[in-house]
């Protein structure tokens, strides 16, 4: 089994769960709802379709994202069956990158799902055809496998009630964490509250470099230099903690 099986294993598993099925059908009737919100909104009902739409894509997409990721390595220690696994020829590096390439190759599908849906929609009710709303969704995914990373961590060392509260705590942090960046112009005479709120800005999750929602709806232009930095900055950030996913895996005793 290699790491090309375990993501392809993974993938099936989770596209089996009537959870995941679920979560998608909710999430598009929460986008297509938007009509009606834009129906009792006073204002530009396309803004109102967009920002409504996009918004519950998100939020079903983020929960398909934890509540699938903090069972993978979990659930196969729990059912025994890394024990299976890992007397086979893989190395437990790749079984941890095949986990999350199986979720993101999920998350992936959920999501363009999802996208085509609402765009399909948005073609109907607006007549008009954004393409600039694929970019939101390139960088929405790229949220989700930085959040796929994160529960994949988690997994790997707790429980998933721990593991969901951890992940979840991130997930608000990363879009709020760009404040302690603020707190230099604050603490310019104070040196250890400066270092402590640089270091929580630099290791947290910055999720908000990656939401481009409010661009989008207010149709302001894009910063391309601004996006590629945010997806570099992102790749970096799941490989950082894909290999501390790692490191912590390798440690633990199956024997």
């Amino acid at each position: 089994m290699n790491l090309k099986a375990i993501a392809l294993n993974t993938f099936k598993e989770a596209v089996r769960n009537k959870v995941f099925y679920l979560l998608i059908v909710v999430g598009i009737l929460f986008a297509l709802s938007s009509q009606i919100m834009s129906m009792l909104t006073i204002g530009d009902k396309v803004r109102v379709l967009k920002d409504f739409g996009l918004a519950a894509i998100n939020f079903f997409c983020v929960l398909i994202a934890i509540f699938t990721g903090i069972n993978l390595v979990f659930k196969e220690i729990d059912k025994k069956t890394i024990y299976n696994i890992l007397s086979k020829p893989i190395s437990r590096s790749n079984f941890i990158l095949g986990k999350f390439f199986g979720l993101a190759l999920t998350l992936l599908v959920a999501l363009v799902s999802m996208g085509v849906i609402f765009y399909i929609f948005l073609l109907i009710s607006t007549g008009s055809f954004d393409i600039r709303i694929a970019v939101y969704f390139l960088m929405l995914y790229f949220e989700l496998l930085v959040i796929t990373a994160i529960s994949v961590l988690f997994s790997s060392f707790s429980t998933p009630i721990l593991s969901s509260i951890f992940t979840i705590g991130l997930y608000f942090i990363g879009h709020i964490v760009w404040t302690f960046n603020e707190f230099k112009h604050v603490l310019q005479d104070k040196a250890f509250e400066k270092i402590v709120a640089y270091s929580i800005y630099y290791i947290l999750p910055n999720l908000e470099k990656l939401n481009i929602k409010n661009i989008i709806v207010l149709n302001t232009p894009l910063d391309w230099t601004l996006l590629m930095n945010s997806v570099l900055y992102a790749v970096c950030y799941i490989s950082a903690v894909l290999i501390l996913a790692i490191l912590i895996f390798n440690k633990k005793d199956f024997q």
